[in-house]
């Protein structure tokens, strides 16, 4: 029509013609931008349209080829027009079906029994029940629930049914509270291989103790015993006739598993049921526990574990586990079934020599399933596999167990103790589906948790649950689920009936708005929410085109093109047959181009870090542009809108006070005094701090040092508080100050400010003094030690010397004794043997 009028005017002036083109040619371009920054306006069908948030479909029949996928909150001539009666904008609503009151809950949560629903803003209530009362929140309304007849109820609510739409978060709440004297159902597990014949005679004798710890925690309490040694199969056990028998001395024949005690509030057979069990023997180090810890949890009738109780299964070894894979050994590959096969008369587990170990994965789901905590009491030398083993088992905790189980009740009660003070949310949500939990616990700030600690009984926490569908799933009948979100180990849970918004009525038979071999389809298709879904044989609008003969259809290209200044056919990036743009593919399968005239594409949008719109957790590239998460902004979606993550741990001002917050991140600014830093601009090396104006009463407070006197001391406007190890916490804002004093004394503090902005000190509780130099001691020890070595020295010379004089005059006795001349003559004189004579003088 726009153009016809442009016809008309162009035999008028041509002045008036150049600026009537001018406008319609600027109104074309308003409008194809429009159009790329509408999420909804590449969307042809209904279930597209309602997949994308804040996007609702018109389904009116005389609506023509206008777009009928609008965003309601955005006037735009290209989509208005719409009767409000063939809209279809379906908000996300909840309705209550169960909510009983929590049992010794304080001031009273939620009424049991209400039914009704909630909107999507969720400040309206529409009840469906005449006796039901209206409330806008939960907590404020009050009725009777079984619990006053003997139930005890520990989540609030028990039942939802929620409708939901892709891509929009829902927020609800949920109430856990645990009751006093709540029930409570222990299974001893307990290896019987010849090493734990100590640890046997032990729990023996602790068996009415441990019955009378968990009493003191309750009164409605029951005891329970199983044993389990290993397959009877080699190589696990010897297989030897006399051995099948007697595997070592004194020992009972070998066996998998045996359910000795069922569950039972008659403790006093606990003690003799364990006395009477007899040991056996096997070969490996590893036991077949996990043989056992499948039964013990999967036979619920013949171990006696009840629906309302808190389930507590204490597996008791000194060695390692086979699981599954480790039964090829004995020639066992059948895999383990996860079901129950006790003999009722024995309790023996008949499968055992049959069906391989089970895995971690399996012990984990059945756990889960029975909502069952585990403890692992464990020697020393096992304790590092069973703390790697719990972190793959919900809600199984590990302790050290001593070497004859003297200290299992200690460790009983300390492990119970630990798992009924805190409360841990789970859930069984597809991937499709993202859950996340908030909470304040027990304080006052609200943080992304699913786990609280240190609760005690008539403690009401509320965890605020966060549902998001993230995609529909391709098959229809997963559209609708059932989710469960339960606290570890314990049977209760808040059922949420969840329906998936993923199409629409008017695509369905018996809608006003559908119509199989429709005239507006040329009978050749079925009308669907105002569009036409053509059959095989046919394609275009409205279904005008036959795919036998397409030469005669595709002349007509006026439909490939937004308006007629445009003289490319499908934006260039498809082809235009009979009227209709059919959009090329792309080599990559998840890039697609799409739009009436393939105007539209899903991966031309900014990206950062690599990222197309920052990843699929920030934004969604819709028509070329990112279309943002609610907590995200930017062209790429890269800038976080929130200022939570510039808030200091704790609490206080944003950045710190020392700079400002841009897209999440703090940005720091100089001040006054200094330089500021760090993530939260906590940081300032070169601030003056008020460690010297501190330090004086510190030395006297503490140490009864430094230069202040009594009087001076007792002005201090602060009094530290003694602390074993000094070390800053960040998070309390706290700085470390340390000095050395004059006698070389090395003492450390913080400080902080309370929220009166008093300053809190922590000192450190005795000074880091060297060890005292003894000069005196030093110098006397030196000369004693010179002095006693020169003795030591004198000492031995004069032993050498007399050693050695002793033997040369032995060896001079000797060789005298042994000396045949006379003694009257001397050996050392010798008489010449040549004599000359002067014979002149011979005779004279």
């Amino acid at each position: 029509m726009r153009y016809d009028i442009i016809y008309n005017l162009s035999k008028m002036k041509p002045f008036i013609f150049i600026i009537v083109a001018f406008l319609s040619v600027t109104y074309g371009q308003k409008a194809e931008k429009l159009v790329s920054q509408n999420p909804c306006a590449s969307k042809t069908t209904c279930r597209d349209c309602i997949q994308t948030p804040t996007c609702a479909w018109c389904f009116q029949p005389d609506f023509g080829d206008r777009k009928r996928c609008y965003q309601p909150s955005m006037i735009s001539s290209l989509t208005g027009g719409c009767s409000e009666e063939y809209i279809w904008n379906p908000d996300n609503e909840l309705r209550i079906l169960m909510q009983k009151e929590l049992t010794k809950a304080s001031g009273g949560v939620a009424g049991g029994g209400a039914s009704g629903s909630w909107s999507s803003s969720g400040s309206s209530w529409s009840s469906s029940s005449s006796s039901s009362s209206s409330s806008s929140s939960w907590g404020s309304s009050s009725s009777s629930s079984s619990s006053s007849h003997g139930e005890i109820v520990q989540i609030s609510p028990q039942h939802l049914n929620l409708k939901l739409r892709i891509k929009e978060e829902y927020r609800l709440k949920m109430h856990y509270s645990q009751a006093e004297d709540y029930p409570v159902d222990l299974y001893y597990l307990m290896d019987l291989s010849k090493s734990m014949e100590d640890d046997k005679d032990k729990l023996s004798i602790l068996g009415d103790l441990l019955a009378e710890t968990m009493r003191n925690i309750t009164s409605n309490f029951r005891l329970g015993f199983g044993s389990f040694v290993d397959k009877v199969v080699m190589p696990y056990v010897s297989t030897v006739p006399r051995n099948l028998i007697e595997p070592c001395t004194g020992c009972a024949a070998p066996y998998g598993f045996k359910n000795v005690m069922r569950l039972s509030q008659d403790t006093s057979k606990f003690a003799g049921e364990v006395r009477n069990a007899s040991v056996s023997g096997n070969l490996d180090a590893p036991e077949g526990g996990f043989d056992a810890i499948m039964q013990a949890v999967v036979c619920r009738k013949e171990i006696g574990w009840r629906e309302k109780a808190r389930r507590l299964l204490v597996f008791s070894t000194d060695a390692g586990f086979h699981y599954a894979g480790d039964g090829k050994l004995g020639g066992i590959v059948k895999p383990n079934d996860g079901l129950c096969h006790l003999d009722p008369r024995t309790g023996l587990y008949t499968h055992s020599n049959y069906q391989d170990y089970p895995s971690v994965p399996q012990i984990n789901l059945k756990v889960k399933e029975n909502a069952i905590n585990v403890i692992f009491a464990v020697t020393r030398e096992q304790i590092d596999v069973y703390n790697n083993l719990k972190e793959y088992i919900e809600g199984a905790s590990s302790g050290i167990l001593s070497n004859d189980s003297s200290n299992v009740v200690d460790l009983v009660r300390e492990e119970y103790s630990k798992i009924s003070s805190a409360v841990e949310m789970k859930d069984n949500a597809t991937g499709a589906i993202k859950i996340t939990y908030h909470s304040e616990c027990l304080g006052n700030n609200v943080e992304e948790t699913n786990k609280c600690n240190k609760l005690k009984v008539g403690d009401v926490v509320t965890f605020t649950v966060k549902i998001e569908i993230l995609e529909c799933p391709k098959d229809p009948r997963d559209w609708k689920q059932v989710i469960q979100i339960y606290p570890v180990g314990i049977n209760e849970s808040l059922v949420i009936d969840l329906e998936m918004l993923c199409d629409c009525p008017c695509e369905h038979p018996g809608h006003i708005a559908y119509k199989e071999a429709a005239e507006e389809c040329n009978y050749a298709g079925t009308l669907k929410c105002g569009v036409c879904e053509c059959d095989t044989l046919h394609f275009g609008r409205h279904c005008e085109c036959n795919a036998n003969n397409l030469s005669s259809d595709r002349d007509s290209s006026q439909g490939c093109r937004p308006d007629n200044t445009t003289e490319i056919d499908c934006s260039g990036r498809g082809n235009c047959v009979c009227g209709q743009c059919e959009c090329e593919s792309r080599t990559n399968l998840d890039e697609i181009i799409s739009g009436t005239f393939c105007e539209c594409d899903n991966f031309s949008c900014d990206r950062y870090r690599g990222l197309l719109c920052s990843g699929s957790t920030h934004g969604t590239c819709v028509c070329g542009k990112c279309v943002c998460e609610p907590d995200w902004g930017g062209g790429a979606c890269d800038c976080r809108l929130s200022n939570d993550t510039c808030i200091p741990p704790g609490g206080g001002e944003i950045c710190s006070g020392h700079g400002i917050c841009e897209c999440g991140s703090c940005k720091c600014q100089d001040g006054e005094d200094g330089h500021y830093s760090g993530k939260y601009c906590e940081k300032c090396p070169t601030c003056p701090d008020r460690c010297l104006e501190y330090k004086e009463c510190v030395q006297c407070q503490m140490y009864k040092t430094g230069p202040l006197t009594e009087e001076e001391c007792a002005n201090c406007t602060f009094v530290p508080v003694p602390s074993k190890q000094i070390e800053d916490d960040e998070k309390k804002g706290e700085i470390l100050c340390a000095y050395y004093d004059e006698e070389n004394c090395r003492y450390a503090y913080v400080y902080t400010y309370d929220e009166n902005k008093d300053v809190v000190v922590r000192a450190q509780e005795e000074r880091e003094c060297p060890p005292k130099v003894f000069v005196l001691g030093i110098v006397l020890g030196v000369i004693a030690a010179i002095v006693l070595m020169g003795l030591a020295m004198l000492l031995m010379w004069k032993a050498v010397t007399t050693i050695h004089d002793r033997r040369e005059f032995a060896k001079f006795e000797k060789e005298r004794m042994m000396a045949k001349w006379d003694t009257g003559e001397n050996p050392i004189y010798k008489q010449a043997t040549t004599t000359f004579k002067n014979p002149t003088y011979a005779g004279k």
